[in-house]
């Protein structure tokens, strides 16, 4: 294990050298791709510096006790063998879950998408209440958000929004929010005050790159329409909105928020390249689906994960039976705490396949 760390610290060491020299420097794409490649080494090599530091302290501090000392210094010499002991141990906890295979996709933004599903008005109102919690989260993250594309109902929630979270790791912390979320509450749209159940999905993509997916002109085809706004209707005269389809998957993505058609075609392709990304995704998690049972689930957007029950302030997730009685603040983007036990979820899953094989 420390020795695959300590290759893993090599190569960062080397990519230190390489950014620092000057041919690397004047070329964009060698400079991205090394900082891109050092930047998901930093915490493995963190890693093994301070065991290093701790192995050898504690190399030292036992070596001390071999010596004549007094017993007030003998009795803190122990105490330091100790504590270094502890810190050790608990490095090599760390460095089990540094050294887990890491998902390609972590580093990444993401596309997300939020669509009201079963319960008509009131699964579009909720739908847009799971997007302002996702963009509070994002906020608290340091990250930006940016709309493109939205359909508007009658009442002001969402029939479907699209939109894009930019920040560094953001994929590591939401790719487990894909699949159907589930409401329980008192509708507005309901006098009799009898509680309903409705559901909204949501699906998160890593945004990608146009040279892991290659999209050829001559496999979409481009309409432009005027933007529309709640109930459908035309909010103005200019065709700048776009729809983008792969004529070849019959896969469509559109874009209206941009400020020009150009624009709009960008963000529409970007969205269309995750989209796609995402299918090829599951497909593959299906040919080992028998292989790996995953708590934190597949990711498919028809899977029940969540229920937030507005009567009892309480949110559950199913997958891993985490219950929090704290709806409200959820619900205005507090959600570390359910991703954290996502995220723990899977690394104990990891570890326990990697023990057994």
């Amino acid at each position: 294990m420390i020795d695959r760390l300590s290759v893993l610290a090599d190569r960062y060491e080397k990519l230190s050298e390489l950014l620092c020299d000057p041919d690397v420097a004047g070329d964009p794409k060698r400079l991205r791709e090394y900082s891109k490649e050092q930047s998901g080494l930093q915490e493995a090599y963190e890693a093994f510096t301070e065991y290093k530091n701790v192995s050898e302290q504690l190399d030292d501090a036992k070596a001390m006790l071999g010596e004549k000392l007094d017993d007030e210094m003998r009795e803190m010499v122990k105490l330091e063998v100790e504590e270094l002991s502890e810190r050790k141990a608990e490095l090599d906890e760390r460095i089990r879950i540094v050294l887990l295979p890491k998902d390609p996709n972590d580093e990444k933004n993401v596309i997300v998408e939020i669509r009201g599903a079963a319960g008509g008005d009131e699964a579009a109102l909720f739908a847009s209440d799971l997007y302002r919690m996702y963009t509070r989260y994002a906020d608290s993250q340091g990250w930006r958000t940016e709309i493109m594309d939205m359909n508007e109902s009658d009442l002001g929630g969402f029939k479907e929004v699209v939109f894009m979270i930019i920040g560094k790791g953001a994929y590591s912390k939401l790719k487990f929010e894909s699949g159907a979320h589930r409401v329980q509450r008192i509708p507005a749209t309901e006098s009799g005050g009898r509680i309903h159940t409705s559901t909204s999905t949501v699906a998160v993509m890593p945004e990608v790159e146009e040279v892991e997916i290659e999209i050829h002109d001559k496999d979409i085809r481009v309409d432009t329409f005027c933007s529309s706004g709640a109930g459908g209707q035309s909010v103005n005269t200019t065709k700048s909105a776009v729809r983008v389809t792969d004529v070849p998957t019959g896969i469509v993505a559109t874009c209206q928020d941009g400020k020009s058609q150009n624009e709009n075609k960008a963000k529409a392709l970007q969205v269309l390249r995750s989209r796609i990304y995402e299918i090829h995704r599951q497909e593959e998690e299906a040919k080992y689906a028998g292989e790996r049972k995953s708590k934190v689930g597949t990711g498919d957007r028809s899977e029940r994960i969540r229920t937030y029950n507005y009567p009892q302030s309480r949110v559950t997730d199913h997958r891993i039976g985490l219950t929090l009685h704290r709806l409200d603040s959820i619900m205005n983007g507090d959600i570390e705490e359910i991703v954290q036990t996502l995220t723990l979820t899977e690394q104990a899953e990891l570890l326990e396949q990697e023990n057994n094989q």
